[in-house]
């Protein structure tokens, strides 16, 4: 699935508002709706490329820029280098994989450091053990009353958030750190005592060695997110699609 973002444009008018809805096929409400909050904000999806494509340049005639981010490639994290352990050294930080791979990153090279919060929604079955009242076992215990227990099978639903960052560099794999999925080992002496305590530490760090790259963490707020992803909203889309999305529309305009 191919998502075309919007973004880029100056103050939102019924003009300019009239004008997509024209190169999007929909009502002028409905555009509206895309220009609210300044963008980036996902306009369509589509299964083919070649008309994601061809809907960028409908939308740049009318003044808006536009990119095509593959929600499908995003979704695999095939571009991701999902980080375990860490080490910060004068000109670069380590990075280490679940399965032992191994990057650099010069901090002269990161472009963009983004935080969000990820919300999972899962679903179990759980084993509920009771006890009731037995009429078998009372009449066999004389009258006194007496119980057995009972099992049943009950689905338990709810949700998980947790924090996500991400580390946008020249030419190098996105870096992604999760609060629960971290070692903190890498901050030797200076490792808190907590994982939450941590996470805040390695941003803190991150903008410290790095104070050209560009900060943003609009997507820790929920509803900043389902406002960027809009019709992308579904099975494809999540914290990772929101942050390709925002981050091809940030780098471009620093270039």
């Amino acid at each position: 699935m191919f998502v075309v973002a919007i973004y880029g444009w100056g103050e939102e008018t019924p003009e300019m508002a009239q004008a997509l809805a024209g190169a999007l096929g929909m009502i002028v409400f409905e555009a509206r709706q895309r220009l609210i909050g300044g963008g980036p904000s996902v306009a369509a999806s589509f299964a083919d490329q070649q008309q994601a494509g061809v809907l960028v340049e409908k939308v740049g005639r009318v003044g808006i820029k536009a990119v095509v981010v593959d929600a499908t490639a995003v979704s695999l994290r095939s571009c991701f280098f999902i980080v375990r352990r860490f080490k910060f050294e004068d000109r670069v930080l380590k990075i280490e994989a679940h399965n032992g791979q191994q990057e650099t990153l010069p901090y002269a090279e990161m472009g963009l450091i983004l935080t969000g919060t990820s919300v999972v929604g899962f679903s179990e079955t759980k084993t509920i053990v009771e006890k009731k009242f037995s009429m078998g076992k009372t009449l066999l215990a004389g009258g006194i009353p007496m119980s057995k227990k009972v099992e049943r099978q009950e689905e338990v639903s709810g949700s998980e958030s947790e924090e996500i960052l991400y580390i946008y560099s020249h030419d190098r794999p996105t870096a992604v750190f999760s609060l629960n999925g971290m070692n903190y080992e890498g901050f030797g002496a200076e490792m808190k005592l907590s994982r939450k305590l941590n996470f805040s530490h390695l941003i803190s760090q991150l903008r410290l060695h790095a104070p050209d790259a560009a900060f943003d963490d609009r997507l820790l707020n929920k509803n900043n997110q389902v406002r960027l992803l809009g019709s992308a909203q579904g099975r494809e889309a999540s914290l990772d699609l929101a942050a390709e999305i925002l981050a091809r529309c940030l780098l471009a305009d620093t270039g």
